[in-house]
């Protein structure tokens, strides 16, 4: 679902962070792989929203997931896709992914974070 933001600033920022983000969960993903008995392959989405699914298989065995909802887990802070009756849910940019300082991205904790969520989305997968 497309995340609904409360302000101007929260989506300029969003954009700066959304493209690391990207990057860093693409590439955790690939190393949880090196070490995992799951097959990832991805596939470009465009209904209902334009994206990217990772579907994991092995033997008989297949899940997927929007990447996008995983990189909104890791921009935004206590994020749920939507309401129960499927509006958007405004969300809050989780401002530690930047440095307190100079206000740039913070790539080592975009990194820690999305981590954990990859981790978490593994975690999920039924063991042998």
């Amino acid at each position: 679902m497309k995340p609904k933001f409360k302000t101007v600033q929260a989506w300029d920022q969003a954009q700066l962070l959304m493209q690391p983000i990207f990057i860093r969960l693409v590439d955790n993903i690939r190393k949880k792989l090196e070490d995992s008995t799951w097959k990832g392959t991805y596939v470009e989405k465009q209904h209902p929203v334009p994206g990217y699914e990772l579907t994991l298989t092995r033997s008989q065995e297949s899940y997927t997931f929007n990447l996008w909802e995983m990189c909104y887990r890791i921009c935004f802070r206590n994020y749920q896709s939507t309401h129960a009756d499927n509006t958007p849910i405004e969300v809050e940019i989780d401002t530690d992914l930047f440095d307190a300082e100079t206000g740039e991205v913070d790539w080592n904790k975009i990194e820690d974070k999305t981590k954990i969520i990859v981790d978490e989305v593994f975690a999920t997968l039924p063991s042998l």
